[in-house]
């Protein structure tokens, strides 16, 4: 449909040619009425499902990496963009400003402000400026005296709804950065932009998106017009008569671009697509880079059709490995991704405001014969990744080889990073199962890494062998345009053969014919030919007319003539043409390049595909799916390209490489096609809208989508979900460890990796010790890791109770440090006799706080005074591992920081409620053992930052997943209704004894120097204690039942597990034991178990330590497993144990 932008054009040229009467701006009632039509029905839709989520997703690390938040926004119109946001975030801004120069919207927004209350920790009234936003040398020439006199910074800057009326565009964003506050760094200039792309002369993107799906609905009736179109155009004319005239005519336009759409009757539709963009205090470093890498000389050639619409902030080219490394060196530098052009067919190719590599310069192709690398092998083909796929076919057939690479010449590294489907797949598989090495620039550590084979004599200077080598490889073998810039990749070559080529035009009477011919071809043609032959159908219409065509390709390296197979005959008659040809002509055989339509070829039409694997096309209602497609199609060049798969493509599981979709038989290519003189018109968007329409069809038919096709376009969401197959998790944990800062974010994207236990991690310790200071620090770490985070306070609901009942002042209890320290005292005793009122009150804050916080993998929370948390609440969410950190500082310490917030009364602050009683160290005085404990006398982050590296992040990393993944679940058994988890069932895994064990070692917070043995009872704890024991050179003591060690031996009542007691009723009494004296002297020791349930074995082999002589401060405990809803941690504190430090590698919420 026309885009908005293109409206704005022709009702400015009907102005043009039809009067030179002088114009006028819009009065504030004129352009609040128009602004009201963009907003309402479909328009307001591009809110909900772009900006606000957009914005969202943006600001939360950025809200949750300070205490405080101040924001300026830019033309926000009657209500904040930002009061869109959730209240957890909303709460943070401190201070507001804007500049909104409608002073009916802006006396709109200081009432919504005042009665909504949207940002309710506000320090000062809201300042709303009546006048436009201009640059600073206007500012200082006086031409707009309403500005304020100094220029403030804020953490956030946000162009609300669009730029227009800003010229030059990038000096209004460069003056945007220039007020954003210098310290902490992270502050945004964020941009909201309808229709056009923004030109903004080199400023670079940190993050970017697109929705250009955007539709406003205009009603169809004179009046809605007649404030929409001047609304368009942005203004009208000053005659009075000839404003009517002309308005008359912009009904008219408006009428004649309009859709109509029978789900909007009576309206008009036109497009308007967003865009997003968002700077940080980086954005103007590009010259950093250019200085070093050399830039594009001249434009680039680039066939995707929407990249083409993108303005970069610039194309650089290198021309050296270094120059790559150099790339990704700034990138990382400046926090800024990159995308990556090849053959220009990709959608991500090319995006507004960001740097595209061009790795054209890398165009050589090395062929080495047997013997060639200093080895014994196949043939091999080394491709630089600026090559074309013509470029390899070409001198690989001079040397009577081939590559099984794409069908068209022009394609590039992409293609065969992501797949590669060509007509030598059934024979020899895809394109990228033919890499068996590459040259990669991480874009993790900048490294050249070579993995897999590489010719010794292609390894680039200084490049090395990565550890991970084997997980690369294998990602980059269908999904490779993610982890790293590839330089080059070694294909395994093939002998070439050559080709002949049959086709068949088949017209067909009706649909019902339709469906027969496909349903025969697939099964008595297809099905039947060996793996060198394959066959292609076209569904299309020609002449007002279906046809059915068919492409059969044959390859052989003999000389023997080629027959056609017989079993065709009866399905398509007797064959319209053949011929012969090599691997170039090849190219050119294509039925839709040369037949079709009078041929596509020669730039004649523009076309938009999508692809989608289907496992019988026979299948009635698979057939029935695709005639009716192609019987939908808006134009008459649109068409259903078959490609065959089957063959080598499944001989490969689908868990081989990172192309997971392996069980397809042909490939559907949804094919949009318009004449190229109709780019940008309703034309070639209804040709668009098809291919999706289509593709959302054949998607619940499929087994999956290709990858390569698909762009930035929000409707590739739901095809890219089923681009990998069963893959998709590994690739998403992959993604997070090769390029954990996002650098590539601009390739066919990968899901996010779930973490399938949400981390809850409880931030206590003293007042003044700095816990919200070292959240923020932790929630900045675990963002920086491509997690969610968020930070909150577990008191900030009581202070709001409180201030309700006492009439304090909430925005001042809640930012305002020494006015909450003076209250404290009548806080406490607040929550205290609300405790005794309700003594699930601190239980029901927990649950409110975790509840509320369901969209983040891990959550820190403030304000806990509980005893003991981890042990009282961790029951409560079972499936999520609850961790206590306690942060400790010196009195002198928690006394100048307290002098810092300004209160220096330290009379009540010595008798604080619980925490009061540890100053310094004070740790003696807990009756548990916290997680962790942080001492925060360091001025600085440094040694915030690297506590959490050290004991924070592990439990992020995807490691922990893996081993989570090991762990079977089986329904109903011991007996029904029970879920059980196979814990000792890692150790039968491949690998996954070893990873348990490292993951126990890397994972102890204690001093393994002063561990004098392992302990261990029960087969559980055998197998892991052993290992652990093992590898750490510790002598391993075991408990086993009594009888079975030789005296003098120590025993205790053996209690039964919790599995036990389900499976039998006998009551027995039972003992196990250890030798006496086996643990030495003055060394501490380590209980290893492989499950922590309900506590009562963990505890008898506690007491059978103590009665052994081995003190319960020696006493450390480590479990793979724990199952948190039996309150194993509760009993063992009831005990006596609660000062026994216990850790878990895993956490589940079963038996």
């Amino acid at each position: 449909m026309v885009t908005l932008d293109s409206l704005k054009q022709a009702l400015r040229q009907e102005v043009k040619t039809t009067t030179s009467f002088s114009k006028q701006s819009l009065s504030d009632t004129q352009y609040s009425a128009g602004f009201n039509i963009l907003v309402r029905g479909p328009g307001w839709t591009t809110y909900q499902e772009f900006v606000i989520p957009q914005l969202n997703q943006l600001l939360a690390p950025l809200f949750n990496s300070r205490v405080h938040i101040s924001a300026l926004e830019i033309g926000p119109g009657p209500k904040s963009l930002l009061g869109n946001l959730p209240g957890s975030l909303r709460q943070q801004v401190k201070k507001y400003t804007a500049f909104e120069p409608n002073g009916l919207f802006a006396r709109r927004l200081e009432e919504w402000i005042e009665t909504e209350s949207p940002f309710p920790c506000l320090g000062a009234p809201p300042n709303v400026h009546q006048v436009p936003f201009v640059l600073q040398d206007n500012i200082e020439s006086g031409t707009n005296t309403g500005m304020m006199n100094k220029i403030e910074t804020y953490d956030i800057i946000l162009f609300c709804h669009s730029m227009y009326g800003m010229k030059p565009k990038h000096r209004f964003i460069e003056q945007a950065l220039r007020m954003l506050v210098k310290r902490p760094h992270g502050g945004m200039v964020v941009v909201f932009h309808r229709d056009g792309a923004l030109r903004l002369d080199g400023l670079v993107c940190h993050q970017t998106a697109s929705f250009p799906t955007g539709v406003v609905s205009v009603a169809d009736d004179d009046k809605t017009l007649d404030c929409f179109a001047p609304f368009v155009a942005g203004f009208i004319m000053q005659d009075v008569d000839v404003d009517k005239a002309i308005r008359v005519c912009w009904r008219k336009v408006c009428r004649a671009l309009g859709r109509r759409e029978e789900a909007h009757p009576g309206h008009l539709l036109f497009g308007s697509p967003n865009i997003m963009m968002a700077f940080n205090q980086h954005a103007t470093t590009l010259p950093e880079l250019a200085a070093h890498v050399p830039l594009v000389d001249g434009d680039k050639v680039i066939k995707n059709r929407e990249a083409r619409l993108h303005c970069p902030a610039s194309i650089v080219r290198p021309t050296e490995v270094r120059h790559v490394q150099q790339c990704v060196r700034w990138a990382l530098k400046h926090e800024v991704s990159l995308a990556v052009v090849g053959g220009g067919h990709s959608g991500h190719c090319l995006w507004p405001n960001v740097v595209s590599v061009d790795m054209g310069a890398f165009d050589q192709v090395h062929i080495l014969t047997a013997g060639d690398d200093g080895e014994k092998s196949d043939p091999l083909v080394v491709a630089e990744t600026g090559c074309k796929t013509g470029d390899i076919i070409g001198k690989t057939m001079a040397a009577g080889l081939t590559v099984p690479l794409g069908a068209r010449p022009s394609v590039g590294a992409g293609l065969w990073l992501q797949g590669g489907i060509g007509h030598l797949a059934r024979l020899h598989g895809l394109a990228s199962d033919a890499i068996i090495g590459a040259v990669v620039v991480s874009v993790e550590s900048n490294q050249v890494l070579c993995v897999g084979h590489v010719p010794r004599q292609h390894w680039p200077v200084g490049a090395v062998r990565p550890e991970d080598q084997k997980d690369l490889l294998w990602a980059i073998k269908g999904a490779g345009t993610n982890f790293g810039i590839v330089i080059s990749v070694t294909f395994k070559a093939y002998q070439a053969p050559n080709y002949c080529i049959r086709n068949w035009v088949v017209p067909l009477s009706d649909n019902i014919e339709a469906r027969l011919r496909l349903s025969n071809f697939n099964r008595f043609v297809a099905s039947d030919l060996p793996r060198n032959f394959s066959a292609d159908a076209y569904l299309y219409w020609d002449n007002d007319q279906l046809h059915l065509g068919v492409t059969m390709f044959e390859s052989s390296t003999s000389m023997l003539a080629f027959e056609t197979p017989t079993s065709i005959g009866p399905i398509l008659g007797p064959e319209d043409s053949l011929k012969t040809v090599d691997s170039l002509g090849l190219f050119d055989t294509e039925m839709y390049m040369s037949r079709m339509h009078g041929g596509h070829a020669g730039g004649k039409t523009s076309s938009f595909k999508r692809c989608l694997f289907l496992k019988s096309i026979g299948a009635v209602n698979v057939a029935n799916t695709l005639v009716a497609a192609v019987e939908t199609r808006p134009s008459p060049l649109c068409y259903l390209h078959l490609l065959q798969g089957g063959g080598a493509v499944g001989d490969l599981t689908a868990d081989a490489t990172a192309f997971g979709c392996r069980d397809w038989d042909f490939a559907c290519v949804v094919t949009g096609v318009w004449p190229r003189d109709q780019d940008g018109t309703e034309a070639a968007q209804a040709a668009v809208r098809w291919v999706y329409n289509v593709a959302g069809e054949l998607l619940p038919l499929s087994s999956g989508s290709y990858g390569a096709d698909l762009g930035p376009d929000p409707r590739d969401a739901a095809l890219a979900a089923g681009a990998f197959g069963p893959n998709r998790p590994r690739l998403a944990r992959l993604k997070r460890s090769l390029d954990p800062r996002n650098v590539l974010a601009y390739a066919c994207p990968l899901p996010k990796a779930p973490m399938k236990q949400k981390l809850i991690i409880l931030v206590t310790g003293e007042s003044c010790a700095g816990k919200d200071y070292c959240a923020a620090m932790w929630v900045a770490m675990v963002t920086h890791k491509s997690f969610t985070a968020r930070a909150v306070s577990i008191s900030d609901a009581t202070k709001r109770d409180y201030a309700a009942a006492t009439g304090t002042d909430l925005n001042r209890l809640l930012v305002d440090r020494a006015y909450k320290e003076h209250h404290r005292p009548a806080l406490t005793a607040f929550f205290d006799s609300r405790v005794q009122q309700q003594p699930q009150l601190l239980e029901d804050h927990f649950l409110n706080v975790v509840y509320g916080a369901a969209d983040v993998d891990v959550l820190l929370i403030t304000g806990m005074r509980d005893e003991a948390p981890v042990a009282t609440l961790s029951h409560l969410i079972p499936n999520s591992r609850l961790l206590e950190i306690r942060v400790t500082a010196s009195d002198e310490t928690r006394q100048a920081r307290r002098e810092c917030h300004g209160d220096n009364n330290d009379s009540d602050n010595n008798k604080e409620n619980k925490d009061s009683n540890n100053s310094g160290s004070g740790l003696p005085a807990l009756d548990y053992c916290p997680s962790f404990i942080f001492n925060n006398d360091s001025t600085g982050h440094g040694a915030v930052k690297s506590f959490g590296e050290r004991y924070l992040l592990p439990f992020v990393h995807e490691n922990l997943q893996r081993l989570t993944n090991m762990v079977s679940h089986v329904t109903n058994f011991p007996r029904p209704g029970i879920d059980f988890r196979h814990v000792l069932g890692i150790s039968q895994q491949p690998g996954g004894l070893a990873l348990c064990t490292t993951l126990l070692q890397t994972h102890f917070v204690g001093d393994w120097s002063k561990i004098g043995a392992v302990v261990c009872c029960e087969v559980g704890g055998f197998v892991y204690a052993s290992a652990l024991a093992s590898q750490i050179d510790i002598p391993l003591v075991l408990i086993r039942e009594a009888g079975k060690l030789p005296q003098p031996t120590v025993s205790v009542v053996k209690p039964s597990s919790y599995i036990s007691s389900l499976e039998s009723n006998n009551l027995e009494e039972k003992r196990f034991e250890m030798e006496r004296d086996v643990v030495p002297k003055d060394m501490s020791v380590l209980v290893v178990d492989d499950v922590l349930s309900t506590g009562r074995t963990l505890c008898a082999v506690l007491q059978l330590l103590d009665k052994a002589g081995v003190g319960v401060e020696h006493f450390s405990v480590m479990v793979v497993a724990e199952f948190p809803v039996h309150r194993g941690r509760a009993l063992l504190r009831q005990r006596g144990f609660g000062t026994v430090n216990i850790q878990s590698l895993l956490v589940f919420g079963g038996a």
